[in-house]
């Protein structure tokens, strides 16, 4: 319950973002109060002055006037809450979508790997809208169901102090019975919505391996778990629906319970004298009006528990803190000039909140204009250097300094201009050749394009495409080869022109033909640059300066690559074992 109340603050204070909306919806729902209570006066005196006074038409045309007027106003009224409640909506959404996107891109990949992309997904995109019905609905009649109400019995207590007690009493019956059922509906939607992210998550999965699926003869499995997946979702919802029938057929009674009362109170005070007509006839025509905004309530409340469930979600990723060093308040540019001395000094790091430990003690030195390779066996932390480097991570002890100024300290985005990053497995978009290979200087012209991939090798596979550099590669790069991908992506190394390159097995997936292509125009490429080259396959590193073998989280060998074939241990092990693959 105080969960769900801490919850709701931080909605309402979303909400607060769009103050300007917020108050005319506030506002509007005082002033329809406040006519309610007009019309339901002038009707009153109306069918009195008529039925018991006598009054002709002409008479009472002035008031009926004042009625059409206050009736157009009320709905006037009506529409500005909902366009303002559509205005809060729509900028919560918004802004609450962007906070969402940029605290994932400061996460980075060391979150979003251990997360299922199809769930993150569902989150940002439908997890987001769900937030509508909340904002759009729920939101403003809250404000209706407290204002109100409470504006008609300010007028009838004075006027019927028996009825406006009536009205008082029985008034919270429908919000207790609103949370005692809500509890069910909340517990129920929090498992719908765990379900729908569910479903999506093995959706998006189901359709990435596809290919997979099909030649290993699993994919009517997979269709029959998809099935088995939506039936569950299914039951979900109609179980959610039933708790929102259940719950509008009681609040519905309650309100009918409670109007009656007030009826034949009214009614046995008139009938025995003790009440005028114009004042009973105004109570009675208030007592429905003062239930209704409590009983769309409880409808509204199960229209926006949904986007409830889902801010649970979106809230859980914005209360993740980035694994980042704070920056130093004035943040230092690094040097252009295409030479880099980088210092690890005792860098340690774990993964899962210190549970698996990648480096443990890590000290190593990346010269100024030198190739350093890292080597060792999977799982030895070579890739968490890269990361370290890139700073999708840091540290959680020790130091990394560049030109011997921290890099935490540094500007993190000029930081990383200065870097070009070649991954082992490079992530293509469902877009043209040109245009990923553009990823890497969206200003460069079609000519720096054509020399990038001339440089990587890739043009002429470009140019037998159907439509060369504007032909769509599909998502992840599905309609190239795994070589054709890899060669991509060091194109845009090659048009970046960085004076510090983080090469991950550049080479993988190539023919030999093609890698000792490569190996000679990547020699040209780290001229005169600081290079990072983390070699799964052993071949890579021997063109490097240093090469430096790693195990168990810490530098074990450095030297050349002849120097450590000489010295007989774990890179020799590794060369032999492998015959310069690994």
């Amino acid at each position: 319950m105080q969960s769900k109340m801490r919850l709701d603050r931080r909605l309402i204070r979303q909400a607060w973002s769009a103050r300007l909306y917020l108050a005319l919806t506030i506002g509007f729902s005082a002033l329809t109060g406040l006519i309610l209570v007009g019309q339901a006066f002038l009707i009153s005196q109306i069918v009195a002055g008529v039925f018991l006074a006598g009054k002709t038409l002409h008479e009472v045309q002035p008031q009926l006037l004042l009625l059409l007027a206050l009736s157009i106003t009320r709905s006037g009224l009506s529409w500005g809450s909902e366009v303002a409640a559509q205005k809060i909506s729509g900028q919560v959404k918004h802004s609450l979508r962007q906070r969402l996107m940029r605290h994932l891109f400061k996460l980075g990949p060391a979150y979003t790997s251990g997360e299922r992309s199809g769930e993150l997904t569902n989150t940002v995109v439908e997890g987001v809208e769900a937030l509508e019905a909340y904002f759009s609905q729920y939101l403003p009649q809250l404000a209706l169901a407290a204002l109100v109400p409470l504006t008609i019995l300010i007028f009838i207590l004075p006027l019927d102090l028996t009825s406006g007690l009536v009205l008082l009493l029985t008034a919270p019956l429908i919000p207790i019975f609103m949370i005692l059922i809500g509890d069910a509906a909340d517990r129920l939607t929090q498992r719908q919505w765990k379900s729908l992210s569910h479903m999506s998550a093995h959706f998006l999965d189901t359709l990435q391996g596809l290919t997979t699926l099909k030649l290993l003869g699993r994919s009517r499995d997979q269709a029959q778990a998809i099935a088995a997946i939506s039936t569950r979702f299914r039951q979900t919802t109609l179980s959610v629906l039933r708790v929102a029938f259940l719950s509008a057929l009681v609040l519905e009674m309650v309100a009918t319970l409670s109007t009656a009362v007030v009826a034949v109170e009214i009614g046995l005070r008139l009938l025995y004298g003790r009440l005028v007509f114009e004042q009973a006839f105004f109570v009675l025509i208030l007592a429905p009006e003062f239930y209704l905004p409590l009983r769309m309530l409880g409808t509204r409340f199960h229209a926006g528990m949904s986007g409830v469930a889902a801010a649970e979600r979106i809230f859980e990723i914005l209360d993740i803190s980035p694994r980042q060093m704070p920056s130093s308040p004035q943040q230092s540019t690094p040097t252009t000039e295409h030479r880099f001395d980088i210092h690890f000094q005792d860098v340690h790091y774990a993964y899962e909140d210190g549970q698996r430990s990648a480096l443990h003690g890590l000290s190593l030195r990346i010269p100024p204009g030198h190739k350093v390779a890292i080597v060792g066996p999977s799982g030895s932390g070579k890739s968490t250097i890269a990361h370290l480097l890139l700073r999708f991570i840091d540290p959680d002890r020790g130091s990394i300094t560049v030109d011997d100024q921290p890099l935490g300290s540094l500007d993190i985005t000029t930081w990383r201009s200065q870097i070009a990053w070649v991954p082992q497995k490079p992530y293509l978009f469902n877009a043209s050749v040109g245009e990923n290979i553009r990823l890497a200087d969206p200003n460069a012209s079609s000519e720096e394009v054509i020399r990038a991939a001339k440089q990587a090798y890739a043009h002429d596979f470009i140019q037998a495409l159907p439509e060369s550099y504007d032909t769509l590669i599909g998502e992840r790069g599905s309609r190239l080869s795994g070589g054709q991908a890899q060669r991509i992506a060091l194109a845009r190394a090659f048009l970046k022109q960085a004076p510090f390159l983080i090469l991950d097995e550049a080479t993988a997936n190539l023919d030999p033909e093609i890698e000792a292509q490569l190996r000679e125009a990547m020699n040209h490429l780290l001229q005169d640059r600081t290079a990072l080259i983390i070699a799964h396959r052993l071949g890579v590193a021997q063109d490097a300066d240093t090469i430096l073998v790693i195990s168990g989280g810490r530098v074990i060998e450095t030297g050349s690559h002849a120097a450590l074939l000489e010295d007989g241990g774990l890179y020799s092990r590794l060369f032999a074992a492998y015959g310069g693959l690994a």
